[in-house]
């Protein structure tokens, strides 16, 4: 594989997941972790993504304030959709954190009423923007790559309430692992809301389908919804078809 093309790949890969790891990236593409760190540099120094200790993250991740560079805007825009159907008034919902759902908190509807409990800090911003939505932040150790709050103090505050909803942000899904990530204090903080919480949605591109990182956040079946931006007919999603899955 050329330079450019490993290099296009990393990139894709980054976007794709939001983080990458160098050790997973050196075993995809077959080159030395080495080699990975080099292209990182190289990719860093050019703006193309951002370089952090053993990987590295989207741009589109780091400037999801800005709303600049989003990774696949327009299917996330339909999954933000999707999602803000299946909120009700007077719920109790929980979110993530993660671009998409980024998405759907800025088109919530003026007039929700509803609370929301977040790990996400772009979240919580976004929230504050909606007159009529009671905003609830867990706090906790502040994840610069991940952008949300991790830790004990954050799981035990999660496992404090009872909601009615929650929003899950995946980094990758497939029929076997169920919801798998690469981000071990992020998968413990998600498992914890899952736990906490009476439906959870799992909201992801198309793209991410069929995919597997290392840590287990659920297994098939631990989720009750999963919302892309493809029709619920979809070939692509006929094997997440369960008895306790809503395909939306």
């Amino acid at each position: 594989m050329l330079k450019k093309e490993r290099q296009e790949l990393i990139i894709h890969e980054v976007n794709l997941h939001n983080k990458v790891l160098v050790a997973d990236l050196s075993t995809k593409i077959s080159v030395s972790e080495d080699t990975v760190r080099r292209d990182l540099i190289e990719l860093s120094d050019e703006g193309r993504l951002v370089k952090v200790h053993g990987g590295a993250i989207s741009n589109s991740f780091r400037n999801s304030y800005k709303h600049t560079d989003i990774y696949s805007l327009d299917q996330k825009k339909v999954i933000a959709q999707k999602a803000v159907s299946i909120i009700e008034d007077g719920m109790l919902v929980f979110t993530t954190g993660g671009t998409t759902l980024l998405e759907m908190l800025r088109i919530l509807p003026q007039s929700l009423r509803a609370t929301f409990v977040t790990v996400s800090v772009p979240g919580a911003f976004e929230l504050l923007q909606h007159p009529h939505v009671e905003v609830i932040i867990i706090g906790g150790k502040l994840s610069r790559n991940a952008q949300i709050v991790v830790g004990g103090e954050a799981i035990h505050r999660i496992r404090k309430f009872n909601a009615d909803l929650a929003f899950l942000g995946v980094n990758a899904i497939d029929t076997q692992r169920g919801i798998t990530d690469n981000d071990y204090e992020v998968t413990l903080v998600k498992q914890a809301i899952i736990e906490s919480s009476s439906h959870v949605a799992a909201l992801t591109i198309s793209e991410k389908l069929n995919t597997v990182q290392k840590i287990q956040v659920c297994p098939p079946g631990g989720y009750h919804s999963l919302v892309t931006e493809l029709p619920p007919d979809h070939a692509l999603l006929h094997p997440y078809q369960q008895s306790s899955t809503t395909i939306l």
